[in-house]
């Protein structure tokens, strides 16, 4: 159960920080391999996300490009 909703959250997070931001996925996609020197496609970008595959390296890259920062907050 953890998973799941742990997968629906980070895929809608990154959804609304694009929306938020007005960047595509394609955009996004454009950035990240510019900055990583990795080669990401929409399509792959998308399928990543909606695996649950994306990497927390990623995770970091994309907020950076849509500048947040990502943090730990001890409860």
């Amino acid at each position: 159960m953890y998973n799941l909703v742990m997968e629906n959250f980070v895929k809608k997070q990154i959804k609304l920080l694009l929306l938020q931001e007005d960047i595509k996925l394609k955009e996004l996609a454009i950035l990240m391999s510019e900055k990583t020197n990795k080669k990401y496609t929409p399509d792959s970008l998308s399928h990543k996300i909606g695996r649950n595959s994306i990497t927390y390296s990623e995770m970091i890259c994309i907020a950076e490009i849509l500048g947040y920062e990502i943090k730990f907050i001890k409860k």
